[in-house]
Protein backbone atom coordinates (compact mmCIF):
# COMPACT_ATOMS: atom_id res chain seq x y z
CA UNK A 1 0.00 0.00 0.00
CA UNK A 2 2.85 2.38 0.84
CA UNK A 3 5.59 3.73 -1.37
CA UNK A 4 8.16 0.97 -1.95
CA UNK A 5 11.59 1.58 -0.44
CA UNK A 6 14.06 3.28 -2.78
CA UNK A 7 15.76 0.95 -5.27
CA UNK A 8 19.25 1.80 -4.02
CA UNK A 9 18.80 -0.63 -1.09
CA UNK A 10 19.56 -4.15 -2.34
CA UNK A 11 19.56 -7.05 0.07
CA UNK A 12 21.68 -10.11 -0.64
CA UNK A 13 20.37 -13.22 1.03
CA UNK A 14 23.39 -15.26 -0.08
CA UNK A 15 26.10 -12.97 1.35
CA UNK A 16 24.13 -11.78 4.34
CA UNK A 17 25.04 -8.22 3.40
CA UNK A 18 23.40 -5.23 1.81
CA UNK A 19 24.74 -2.80 -0.80
CA UNK A 20 23.75 0.82 0.01
CA UNK A 21 25.15 3.56 -2.17
CA UNK A 22 27.89 1.14 -3.18
CA UNK A 23 28.86 0.24 0.44
CA UNK A 24 28.59 -3.28 1.78
CA UNK A 25 27.07 -3.45 5.25
CA UNK A 26 26.00 -6.39 7.47
CA UNK A 27 22.39 -7.55 7.00
CA UNK A 28 21.27 -6.53 10.51
CA UNK A 29 22.43 -2.95 9.89
CA UNK A 30 20.51 -2.97 6.61
CA UNK A 31 17.31 -4.20 8.21
CA UNK A 32 17.66 -1.54 10.91
CA UNK A 33 18.03 1.07 8.18
CA UNK A 34 15.00 -0.26 6.30
CA UNK A 35 13.03 -0.26 9.55
CA UNK A 36 13.99 3.38 10.11
CA UNK A 37 12.87 4.32 6.57
CA UNK A 38 9.54 2.51 7.06
CA UNK A 39 9.03 4.22 10.40
CA UNK A 40 9.57 7.63 8.73
CA UNK A 41 7.10 6.75 5.94
CA UNK A 42 4.49 5.63 8.49
CA UNK A 43 5.03 8.73 10.60
CA UNK A 44 4.48 10.98 7.53
CA UNK A 45 1.42 8.93 6.56
CA UNK A 46 -0.24 9.20 10.01
CA UNK A 47 0.64 12.92 10.15
CA UNK A 48 -1.38 13.43 6.94
CA UNK A 49 -4.40 11.74 8.58
CA UNK A 50 -3.90 13.77 11.77
CA UNK A 51 -4.26 17.00 9.74
CA UNK A 52 -7.70 16.03 8.42
CA UNK A 53 -10.91 17.60 9.71
CA UNK A 54 -14.17 16.42 8.12
CA UNK A 55 -17.40 18.10 9.13
CA UNK A 56 -20.94 18.74 7.89
CA UNK A 57 -22.80 22.05 8.04
CA UNK A 58 -26.47 21.73 8.99
CA UNK A 59 -29.27 24.26 9.41
CA UNK A 60 -32.85 25.22 8.65
CA UNK A 61 -33.35 26.70 5.16
CA UNK A 62 -32.13 30.30 4.86
CA UNK A 63 -30.09 30.36 8.08
CA UNK A 64 -26.99 31.19 6.00
CA UNK A 65 -25.30 27.81 5.83
CA UNK A 66 -24.12 27.98 2.21
CA UNK A 67 -22.88 31.55 2.78
CA UNK A 68 -20.83 30.40 5.80
CA UNK A 69 -19.33 27.58 3.71
CA UNK A 70 -18.28 30.12 1.07
CA UNK A 71 -16.60 32.30 3.67
CA UNK A 72 -14.53 29.35 4.90
CA UNK A 73 -13.33 28.96 1.30
CA UNK A 74 -12.55 32.68 1.16
CA UNK A 75 -10.33 32.39 4.26
CA UNK A 76 -8.79 29.19 2.90
CA UNK A 77 -7.73 31.12 -0.22
CA UNK A 78 -9.80 28.85 -2.50
CA UNK A 79 -11.92 31.70 -3.87
CA UNK A 80 -10.96 35.37 -4.16
CA UNK A 81 -14.46 36.78 -3.94
CA UNK A 82 -17.54 35.28 -2.32
CA UNK A 83 -21.04 35.49 -3.82
CA UNK A 84 -24.08 35.23 -1.57
CA UNK A 85 -26.80 32.71 -2.42
CA UNK A 86 -29.25 35.37 -3.55
CA UNK A 87 -26.45 36.96 -5.61
CA UNK A 88 -27.74 40.56 -5.34
CA UNK A 89 -24.66 42.40 -4.14
CA UNK A 90 -22.16 40.43 -6.17
CA UNK A 91 -24.26 38.84 -8.97
CA UNK A 92 -22.55 35.52 -8.24
CA UNK A 93 -24.03 32.15 -7.37
CA UNK A 94 -22.76 30.33 -4.31
CA UNK A 95 -19.77 28.12 -5.15
CA UNK A 96 -21.26 25.10 -3.38
CA UNK A 97 -24.59 25.26 -5.25
CA UNK A 98 -23.87 23.48 -8.54
CA UNK A 99 -27.13 22.07 -9.85
CA UNK A 100 -29.05 24.42 -12.20
CA UNK A 101 -32.19 24.16 -10.06
CA UNK A 102 -30.15 25.30 -7.01
CA UNK A 103 -28.91 28.40 -8.84
CA UNK A 104 -32.44 29.25 -9.99
CA UNK A 105 -34.13 28.87 -6.62
CA UNK A 106 -31.27 29.98 -4.34
CA UNK A 107 -31.53 26.81 -2.23
CA UNK A 108 -29.24 23.79 -1.85
CA UNK A 109 -30.89 20.52 -2.91
CA UNK A 110 -27.86 18.21 -2.91
CA UNK A 111 -24.88 17.89 -0.61
CA UNK A 112 -21.72 19.55 -1.92
CA UNK A 113 -18.24 18.31 -1.03
CA UNK A 114 -15.51 20.94 -0.69
CA UNK A 115 -11.87 20.69 0.42
CA UNK A 116 -9.39 23.42 1.36
CA UNK A 117 -6.29 23.98 3.52
CA UNK A 118 -6.12 26.42 6.40
CA UNK A 119 -3.63 26.86 9.25
CA UNK A 120 -1.87 23.54 8.65
CA UNK A 121 -5.14 21.57 8.50
CA UNK A 122 -6.73 19.89 5.49
CA UNK A 123 -10.47 20.54 5.79
CA UNK A 124 -13.29 18.60 4.12
CA UNK A 125 -16.66 20.37 4.30
CA UNK A 126 -19.94 18.65 3.52
CA UNK A 127 -22.45 21.40 2.77
CA UNK A 128 -25.86 19.76 3.16
CA UNK A 129 -29.24 20.82 1.79
CA UNK A 130 -31.26 22.77 4.35
CA UNK A 131 -34.60 22.30 2.63
CA UNK A 132 -36.74 19.85 4.59
CA UNK A 133 -37.51 17.84 1.45
CA UNK A 134 -33.92 16.71 1.20
CA UNK A 135 -33.45 15.26 4.67
CA UNK A 136 -32.41 11.86 3.32
CA UNK A 137 -29.39 13.23 1.44
CA UNK A 138 -28.46 15.19 4.56
CA UNK A 139 -28.80 12.11 6.74
CA UNK A 140 -26.43 10.11 4.56
CA UNK A 141 -23.96 12.99 4.48
CA UNK A 142 -23.93 13.17 8.28
CA UNK A 143 -22.80 9.51 8.26
CA UNK A 144 -19.58 10.65 6.53
CA UNK A 145 -18.79 13.52 8.93
CA UNK A 146 -16.79 13.47 12.19
CA UNK A 147 -18.45 16.58 13.58
CA UNK A 148 -21.22 19.03 12.68
CA UNK A 149 -21.58 22.80 12.58
CA UNK A 150 -25.13 23.88 13.33
CA UNK A 151 -26.01 27.29 11.87
CA UNK A 152 -28.84 29.16 13.61
CA UNK A 153 -30.52 32.37 12.45
CA UNK A 154 -30.20 34.92 15.30
CA UNK A 155 -33.61 36.40 14.52
CA UNK A 156 -35.44 33.04 14.57
CA UNK A 157 -33.60 30.67 16.92
CA UNK A 158 -34.04 26.89 16.60
CA UNK A 159 -36.35 25.92 13.71
CA UNK A 160 -38.06 22.67 12.69
CA UNK A 161 -35.38 21.40 10.30
CA UNK A 162 -32.59 22.13 12.79
CA UNK A 163 -34.36 19.84 15.29
CA UNK A 164 -34.56 16.95 12.78
CA UNK A 165 -30.91 17.19 11.77
CA UNK A 166 -29.73 17.65 15.34
CA UNK A 167 -31.40 14.32 16.25
CA UNK A 168 -29.28 12.53 13.64
CA UNK A 169 -26.08 14.12 15.03
CA UNK A 170 -27.09 13.25 18.59
CA UNK A 171 -27.77 9.66 17.55
CA UNK A 172 -24.17 9.39 16.24
CA UNK A 173 -22.71 11.19 19.31
CA UNK A 174 -20.56 13.46 17.14
CA UNK A 175 -19.38 16.89 18.36
CA UNK A 176 -21.82 19.70 17.50
CA UNK A 177 -20.64 23.31 17.21
CA UNK A 178 -23.16 26.15 17.04
CA UNK A 179 -22.69 29.27 14.93
CA UNK A 180 -25.40 31.87 15.61
CA UNK A 181 -25.52 33.75 12.32
CA UNK A 182 -27.03 37.00 11.02
CA UNK A 183 -26.05 39.06 14.07
CA UNK A 184 -25.86 42.03 11.66
CA UNK A 185 -29.68 41.93 11.51
CA UNK A 186 -32.22 42.44 14.28
CA UNK A 187 -31.67 39.47 16.55
CA UNK A 188 -33.45 37.83 19.45
CA UNK A 189 -32.04 38.44 22.95
CA UNK A 190 -28.74 36.51 23.15
CA UNK A 191 -29.64 34.74 26.40
CA UNK A 192 -33.01 33.74 24.92
CA UNK A 193 -31.20 32.20 21.93
CA UNK A 194 -29.04 30.04 24.21
CA UNK A 195 -32.06 29.07 26.26
CA UNK A 196 -33.87 28.13 23.04
CA UNK A 197 -31.03 25.77 21.98
CA UNK A 198 -30.88 24.10 25.40
CA UNK A 199 -34.66 23.63 25.72
CA UNK A 200 -35.42 22.69 22.10
CA UNK A 201 -32.43 20.42 21.49
CA UNK A 202 -31.67 19.25 25.02
CA UNK A 203 -27.95 20.04 24.82
CA UNK A 204 -26.09 22.37 27.23
CA UNK A 205 -24.24 25.26 25.56
CA UNK A 206 -21.00 27.06 26.31
CA UNK A 207 -20.50 30.42 24.53
CA UNK A 208 -16.84 30.74 23.50
CA UNK A 209 -17.41 34.33 22.43
CA UNK A 210 -20.15 36.90 22.91
CA UNK A 211 -21.66 39.44 20.49
CA UNK A 212 -21.07 43.16 20.90
CA UNK A 213 -24.42 44.63 19.86
CA UNK A 214 -26.70 43.35 17.10
CA UNK A 215 -28.37 44.62 13.91
CA UNK A 216 -26.74 47.79 12.60
CA UNK A 217 -24.99 48.14 15.96
CA UNK A 218 -23.17 44.77 15.64
CA UNK A 219 -19.47 45.64 15.97
CA UNK A 220 -17.77 42.35 16.74
CA UNK A 221 -17.35 39.67 19.41
CA UNK A 222 -15.77 39.33 22.84
CA UNK A 223 -13.41 36.35 23.34
CA UNK A 224 -14.21 35.01 26.83
CA UNK A 225 -10.94 33.11 27.31
CA UNK A 226 -8.56 35.81 26.04
CA UNK A 227 -10.71 38.62 27.49
CA UNK A 228 -10.33 40.45 24.19
CA UNK A 229 -12.70 42.50 22.07
CA UNK A 230 -12.50 41.59 18.35
CA UNK A 231 -13.80 44.25 15.97
CA UNK A 232 -14.28 43.73 12.23
CA UNK A 233 -14.14 46.16 9.34
CA UNK A 234 -13.65 46.65 5.61
CA UNK A 235 -15.07 43.35 4.31
CA UNK A 236 -16.76 45.11 1.35
CA UNK A 237 -20.17 43.56 1.96
CA UNK A 238 -18.44 40.32 2.91
CA UNK A 239 -16.71 39.77 -0.44
CA UNK A 240 -13.20 40.09 1.06
CA UNK A 241 -11.65 38.91 4.33
CA UNK A 242 -11.36 42.47 5.74
CA UNK A 243 -9.50 43.45 8.91
CA UNK A 244 -9.77 42.38 12.55
CA UNK A 245 -8.76 44.61 15.45
CA UNK A 246 -8.12 42.85 18.79
CA UNK A 247 -8.06 44.89 21.99
CA UNK A 248 -7.96 43.78 25.65
CA UNK A 249 -11.21 44.55 27.50
CA UNK A 250 -9.11 46.44 30.11
CA UNK A 251 -7.61 48.76 27.48
CA UNK A 252 -9.13 52.29 27.75
CA UNK A 253 -9.32 52.30 23.92
CA UNK A 254 -12.34 49.94 24.19
CA UNK A 255 -14.48 52.81 25.57
CA UNK A 256 -14.37 54.80 22.36
CA UNK A 257 -14.25 51.73 20.06
CA UNK A 258 -17.58 50.29 21.27
CA UNK A 259 -18.83 53.26 23.32
CA UNK A 260 -19.04 53.58 27.11
CA UNK A 261 -22.62 52.30 27.12
CA UNK A 262 -21.65 49.36 24.91
CA UNK A 263 -18.81 48.43 27.28
CA UNK A 264 -21.05 48.60 30.37
CA UNK A 265 -23.67 46.37 28.67
CA UNK A 266 -20.97 43.89 27.59
CA UNK A 267 -19.48 43.69 31.11
CA UNK A 268 -22.92 43.14 32.67
CA UNK A 269 -23.75 40.38 30.16
CA UNK A 270 -20.39 38.66 30.67
CA UNK A 271 -20.82 38.73 34.46
CA UNK A 272 -24.27 37.16 34.10
CA UNK A 273 -22.94 34.62 31.59
CA UNK A 274 -20.01 33.57 33.81
CA UNK A 275 -22.45 32.69 36.55
CA UNK A 276 -25.09 30.98 34.41
CA UNK A 277 -23.47 29.10 31.48
CA UNK A 278 -21.86 25.66 31.49
CA UNK A 279 -18.08 25.45 31.86
CA UNK A 280 -16.15 24.45 28.75
CA UNK A 281 -15.30 20.73 28.88
CA UNK A 282 -13.51 19.22 25.86
CA UNK A 283 -14.48 15.67 26.86
CA UNK A 284 -18.20 16.54 26.81
CA UNK A 285 -17.75 18.35 23.46
CA UNK A 286 -16.12 15.21 21.99
CA UNK A 287 -19.10 13.09 23.08
CA UNK A 288 -21.62 15.55 21.61
CA UNK A 289 -22.93 16.41 25.10
CA UNK A 290 -21.91 20.10 25.13
CA UNK A 291 -22.10 22.53 22.22
CA UNK A 292 -19.59 25.42 22.02
CA UNK A 293 -21.42 28.52 20.71
CA UNK A 294 -20.04 31.29 18.48
CA UNK A 295 -21.64 34.46 17.16
CA UNK A 296 -21.15 36.32 13.90
CA UNK A 297 -22.40 37.28 10.47
CA UNK A 298 -21.44 35.04 7.54
CA UNK A 299 -22.64 37.69 5.09
CA UNK A 300 -20.21 40.37 6.34
CA UNK A 301 -17.53 37.83 7.51
CA UNK A 302 -17.77 39.11 11.11
CA UNK A 303 -16.68 36.33 13.47
CA UNK A 304 -16.17 33.71 10.72
CA UNK A 305 -12.38 33.29 10.91
CA UNK A 306 -12.43 33.36 14.73
CA UNK A 307 -14.99 30.55 14.64
CA UNK A 308 -12.93 28.53 12.14
CA UNK A 309 -9.77 28.83 14.26
CA UNK A 310 -11.51 27.74 17.47
CA UNK A 311 -13.36 24.94 15.69
CA UNK A 312 -10.13 23.44 14.31
CA UNK A 313 -8.50 23.58 17.75
CA UNK A 314 -11.48 21.87 19.40
CA UNK A 315 -12.03 19.05 16.89
CA UNK A 316 -10.03 15.86 16.49
CA UNK A 317 -8.46 14.01 13.58
CA UNK A 318 -10.66 11.34 11.85
CA UNK A 319 -12.55 9.12 14.27
CA UNK A 320 -12.73 5.29 14.36
CA UNK A 321 -15.63 3.70 12.40
CA UNK A 322 -17.68 0.69 13.38
CA UNK A 323 -17.55 -2.35 11.07
CA UNK A 324 -18.75 -5.96 11.35
CA UNK A 325 -15.22 -6.78 12.63
CA UNK A 326 -15.25 -4.05 15.31
CA UNK A 327 -14.01 -0.44 15.28
CA UNK A 328 -11.49 0.57 12.58
CA UNK A 329 -9.12 3.27 13.88
CA UNK A 330 -7.46 5.39 11.14
CA UNK A 331 -4.54 6.12 13.49
CA UNK A 332 -3.75 2.39 13.76
CA UNK A 333 -5.10 0.74 10.60
CA UNK A 334 -2.71 0.93 7.61
CA UNK A 335 -4.96 -0.71 5.03
CA UNK A 336 -7.18 1.43 2.84
CA UNK A 337 -10.91 1.29 3.60
CA UNK A 338 -13.86 3.51 2.62
CA UNK A 339 -17.64 3.48 2.33
CA UNK A 340 -19.91 5.01 -0.34
CA UNK A 341 -22.33 7.56 1.12
CA UNK A 342 -23.57 9.33 -2.01
CA UNK A 343 -23.93 8.67 -5.74
CA UNK A 344 -24.48 11.51 -8.17
CA UNK A 345 -25.10 11.21 -11.91
CA UNK A 346 -24.50 13.97 -14.47
CA UNK A 347 -22.66 16.44 -12.25
CA UNK A 348 -21.28 17.79 -15.48
CA UNK A 349 -23.52 17.78 -18.56
CA UNK A 350 -20.48 17.49 -20.82
CA UNK A 351 -19.37 14.26 -19.11
CA UNK A 352 -22.69 12.41 -18.62
CA UNK A 353 -21.02 10.41 -15.91
CA UNK A 354 -21.79 8.93 -12.53
CA UNK A 355 -19.69 9.62 -9.47
CA UNK A 356 -19.62 7.57 -6.25
CA UNK A 357 -18.62 9.73 -3.29
CA UNK A 358 -16.79 7.85 -0.58
CA UNK A 359 -15.47 8.67 2.84
CA UNK A 360 -11.98 7.23 3.36
CA UNK A 361 -11.95 5.74 6.85
CA UNK A 362 -8.38 4.45 7.00
CA UNK A 363 -5.19 4.17 4.97
CA UNK A 364 -3.96 5.92 1.89
CA UNK A 365 -5.64 6.16 -1.49
CA UNK A 366 -3.51 6.02 -4.66
CA UNK A 367 -4.95 6.87 -8.07
CA UNK A 368 -5.88 3.75 -10.04
CA UNK A 369 -5.49 1.41 -7.06
CA UNK A 370 -7.34 -1.92 -6.95
CA UNK A 371 -9.54 -2.55 -3.91
CA UNK A 372 -11.97 -5.25 -2.84
CA UNK A 373 -15.64 -4.30 -3.22
CA UNK A 374 -17.16 -6.18 -0.27
CA UNK A 375 -20.82 -6.13 -1.39
CA UNK A 376 -19.88 -6.93 -5.02
CA UNK A 377 -17.55 -9.72 -3.91
CA UNK A 378 -14.75 -8.80 -6.33
CA UNK A 379 -11.72 -6.58 -6.91
CA UNK A 380 -12.35 -3.25 -8.65
CA UNK A 381 -10.03 -0.54 -9.93
CA UNK A 382 -10.90 2.92 -8.69
CA UNK A 383 -10.52 5.12 -11.76
CA UNK A 384 -10.72 8.88 -12.34
CA UNK A 385 -10.35 9.79 -8.64
CA UNK A 386 -11.33 13.39 -8.04
CA UNK A 387 -12.15 15.94 -5.41
CA UNK A 388 -14.90 18.46 -5.97
CA UNK A 389 -15.44 22.13 -5.58
CA UNK A 390 -19.17 21.53 -6.07
CA UNK A 391 -19.25 20.69 -9.83
CA UNK A 392 -15.65 21.75 -10.50
CA UNK A 393 -13.38 18.73 -10.52
CA UNK A 394 -9.75 18.23 -9.60
CA UNK A 395 -8.10 14.91 -10.46
CA UNK A 396 -6.09 13.67 -7.49
CA UNK A 397 -3.19 11.23 -7.03
CA UNK A 398 -3.47 10.67 -3.29
CA UNK A 399 -5.96 10.97 -0.47
CA UNK A 400 -5.92 9.90 3.18
CA UNK A 401 -8.20 8.72 5.96
CA UNK A 402 -10.79 11.47 6.60
CA UNK A 403 -10.87 12.68 2.99
CA UNK A 404 -13.93 12.59 0.75
CA UNK A 405 -13.26 11.55 -2.84
CA UNK A 406 -15.37 10.86 -5.89
CA UNK A 407 -14.59 7.94 -8.21
CA UNK A 408 -16.10 6.93 -11.52
CA UNK A 409 -18.96 4.50 -10.97
CA UNK A 410 -19.77 2.19 -13.90
CA UNK A 411 -23.04 1.31 -12.14
CA UNK A 412 -21.67 -1.22 -9.63
CA UNK A 413 -21.75 0.77 -6.39
CA UNK A 414 -24.66 1.33 -4.03
CA UNK A 415 -25.00 3.65 -1.05
CA UNK A 416 -23.41 2.03 2.03
CA UNK A 417 -20.95 -0.20 0.09
CA UNK A 418 -17.50 -0.87 1.62
CA UNK A 419 -14.19 -0.90 -0.31
CA UNK A 420 -10.95 -2.10 1.28
CA UNK A 421 -7.46 -3.53 0.73
CA UNK A 422 -7.60 -5.34 4.08
CA UNK A 423 -7.33 -9.15 4.04
CA UNK A 424 -10.20 -9.25 6.56
CA UNK A 425 -12.70 -7.91 3.96
CA UNK A 426 -14.82 -6.27 6.68
CA UNK A 427 -17.93 -4.19 5.94
CA UNK A 428 -18.84 -0.87 7.56
CA UNK A 429 -22.27 -0.43 9.10
CA UNK A 430 -24.90 0.19 6.40
CA UNK A 431 -26.88 3.38 5.88
CA UNK A 432 -30.63 2.83 6.36
CA UNK A 433 -33.21 3.99 3.79
CA UNK A 434 -35.78 6.55 4.92
CA UNK A 435 -39.40 5.53 4.41
CA UNK A 436 -40.89 7.81 1.71
CA UNK A 437 -44.00 9.79 2.70
CA UNK A 438 -45.25 10.93 -0.72
CA UNK A 439 -46.02 8.77 -3.75
CA UNK A 440 -46.85 9.40 -7.41
CA UNK A 441 -47.41 7.34 -10.54
CA UNK A 442 -44.95 8.40 -13.27
CA UNK A 443 -45.36 8.12 -17.04
CA UNK A 444 -43.29 9.56 -19.89
CA UNK A 445 -45.10 11.92 -22.29
CA UNK A 446 -43.32 10.56 -25.39
CA UNK A 447 -43.52 6.74 -25.49
CA UNK A 448 -40.64 6.69 -28.02
CA UNK A 449 -38.29 7.85 -25.26
CA UNK A 450 -38.86 4.77 -23.12
CA UNK A 451 -35.14 3.85 -22.98
CA UNK A 452 -34.00 7.31 -21.76
CA UNK A 453 -36.89 7.38 -19.26
CA UNK A 454 -35.94 4.01 -17.68
CA UNK A 455 -32.21 4.90 -17.64
CA UNK A 456 -32.83 8.33 -16.10
CA UNK A 457 -35.26 7.22 -13.43
CA UNK A 458 -33.02 4.29 -12.45
CA UNK A 459 -29.92 6.48 -12.16
CA UNK A 460 -31.69 9.08 -10.04
CA UNK A 461 -33.07 6.27 -7.82
CA UNK A 462 -29.57 4.82 -7.35
CA UNK A 463 -28.44 8.22 -6.09
CA UNK A 464 -31.02 7.81 -3.32
CA UNK A 465 -32.96 11.01 -4.16
CA UNK A 466 -36.07 8.97 -4.97
CA UNK A 467 -37.22 5.38 -4.49
CA UNK A 468 -38.94 3.57 -7.32
CA UNK A 469 -41.48 0.78 -7.11
CA UNK A 470 -43.51 -1.27 -9.56
CA UNK A 471 -47.06 -2.48 -9.52
CA UNK A 472 -47.10 -5.92 -7.91
CA UNK A 473 -47.82 -7.90 -11.11
CA UNK A 474 -46.49 -5.65 -13.91
CA UNK A 475 -43.08 -4.64 -15.24
CA UNK A 476 -41.60 -1.16 -15.64
CA UNK A 477 -44.66 0.08 -17.58
CA UNK A 478 -46.17 1.44 -14.38
CA UNK A 479 -43.64 3.14 -12.12
CA UNK A 480 -44.48 4.48 -8.68
CA UNK A 481 -42.04 6.99 -7.21
CA UNK A 482 -41.70 7.51 -3.47
CA UNK A 483 -40.01 10.58 -1.95
CA UNK A 484 -39.31 11.91 1.54
CA UNK A 485 -40.39 15.45 0.60
CA UNK A 486 -42.62 16.73 -2.22
CA UNK A 487 -39.98 19.11 -3.65
CA UNK A 488 -38.13 16.00 -4.83
CA UNK A 489 -40.90 15.47 -7.41
CA UNK A 490 -39.99 18.88 -8.92
CA UNK A 491 -36.31 17.93 -8.94
CA UNK A 492 -37.12 14.60 -10.63
CA UNK A 493 -39.15 16.36 -13.34
CA UNK A 494 -36.46 18.99 -13.84
CA UNK A 495 -33.57 16.53 -14.03
CA UNK A 496 -35.30 14.10 -16.40
CA UNK A 497 -36.06 17.02 -18.74
CA UNK A 498 -32.61 18.65 -18.54
CA UNK A 499 -30.33 15.63 -18.25
CA UNK A 500 -32.22 12.95 -20.21
CA UNK A 501 -34.51 15.05 -22.44
CA UNK A 502 -37.59 13.21 -21.14
CA UNK A 503 -40.83 14.91 -20.11
CA UNK A 504 -42.99 13.13 -17.54
CA UNK A 505 -46.49 13.25 -16.13
CA UNK A 506 -46.88 12.85 -12.37
CA UNK A 507 -50.12 11.57 -10.89
CA UNK A 508 -50.13 12.03 -7.12
CA UNK A 509 -51.28 9.00 -5.12
CA UNK A 510 -53.05 9.24 -1.75
CA UNK A 511 -50.72 6.81 0.07
CA UNK A 512 -48.67 8.11 3.00
CA UNK A 513 -47.29 4.97 4.67
CA UNK A 514 -45.03 2.24 3.31
CA UNK A 515 -43.96 -1.05 4.89
CA UNK A 516 -41.41 -3.63 3.75
CA UNK A 517 -42.44 -7.26 4.30
CA UNK A 518 -39.82 -9.02 6.41
CA UNK A 519 -41.19 -12.59 6.02
CA UNK A 520 -39.18 -14.72 3.58
CA UNK A 521 -40.90 -16.12 0.46
CA UNK A 522 -44.34 -14.73 1.28
CA UNK A 523 -47.07 -14.87 -1.39
CA UNK A 524 -48.61 -11.40 -1.80
CA UNK A 525 -51.81 -12.93 -3.21
CA UNK A 526 -52.51 -14.53 0.17
CA UNK A 527 -52.25 -11.28 2.16
CA UNK A 528 -55.64 -10.06 3.29
CA UNK A 529 -55.51 -6.25 3.54
CA UNK A 530 -57.72 -3.22 3.93
CA UNK A 531 -59.48 -1.34 1.11
CA UNK A 532 -56.84 1.45 1.20
CA UNK A 533 -53.89 -0.95 0.86
CA UNK A 534 -51.81 -1.38 -2.34
CA UNK A 535 -49.37 -4.22 -3.08
CA UNK A 536 -46.13 -3.21 -4.81
CA UNK A 537 -42.51 -4.41 -5.17
CA UNK A 538 -39.18 -2.60 -5.21
CA UNK A 539 -36.49 -2.94 -7.88
CA UNK A 540 -34.97 -5.92 -6.08
CA UNK A 541 -38.33 -7.68 -6.29
CA UNK A 542 -39.02 -7.37 -2.56
CA UNK A 543 -42.73 -7.10 -1.67
CA UNK A 544 -44.08 -3.94 -0.02
CA UNK A 545 -47.42 -2.56 1.09
CA UNK A 546 -48.70 1.01 0.73
CA UNK A 547 -51.39 2.43 3.03
CA UNK A 548 -53.40 5.64 3.09
CA UNK A 549 -54.17 5.44 6.83
CA UNK A 550 -51.86 4.43 9.65
CA UNK A 551 -54.54 2.36 11.37
CA UNK A 552 -54.72 0.14 8.26
CA UNK A 553 -51.20 -1.14 8.99
CA UNK A 554 -52.25 -2.48 12.38
CA UNK A 555 -55.46 -3.96 10.96
CA UNK A 556 -53.56 -5.76 8.16
CA UNK A 557 -51.16 -7.29 10.70
CA UNK A 558 -54.12 -8.47 12.80
CA UNK A 559 -55.74 -10.10 9.75
CA UNK A 560 -52.49 -11.87 8.73
CA UNK A 561 -51.03 -13.70 11.69
CA UNK A 562 -47.20 -13.67 11.78
CA UNK A 563 -46.88 -10.92 9.12
CA UNK A 564 -43.75 -8.86 9.89
CA UNK A 565 -43.67 -5.32 8.55
CA UNK A 566 -40.71 -2.89 8.71
CA UNK A 567 -40.47 0.88 8.24
CA UNK A 568 -36.89 0.78 6.93
CA UNK A 569 -35.50 -0.87 3.81
CA UNK A 570 -32.18 -2.64 4.18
Amino acid sequence: MHTILKPYIIASVLTGAVIMFGDIRPADAAWAYMKKIRSEIMSEFFNEIKKRRTFAIISHPDAGKTTLTEKFLLYGGVINQAGSVKGKATAKHAVSDWMEIEKERGISVTSSVLQFNYGGYCINILDTPGHQDFSEDTYRTLMAADSAVMVIDASKGVEAQTRKLFKVCAMRHIPIFTFINKMDRDAKDTFDLLDDIEKELGIPTCPVNWPIGSGKGFKGVYDREKKEVELFSDTRKGTTTGEVKKVSINNPEVDWLIGTEGKVTLEEEIELLDGASAEFDQELVDKGELSPVFFGSALTNFGVETFLQHFLAMTTSPLPRMSDHGAVDPMKEEDFSAFVFKIQANMNKAHRDRIAFMRICSGEFDAGMTVYHVQGGKDVRLSQPQQMMASERKIIDKAYGGDIIGVFDPGIFSIGDTLTTSKEKFAYEGIPTFAPEHFARVRQVDTMKRKQFVKGINQIAQEGAIQIFQEYNTGMEEIIVGVVGVLQFDVLKYRLKNEYNVEILLENLPYEHIRWIENEGIDLDHISGTSDMKKIKDLKGRPLLLFIHEWSIRMTQERNEGLELSEFGR
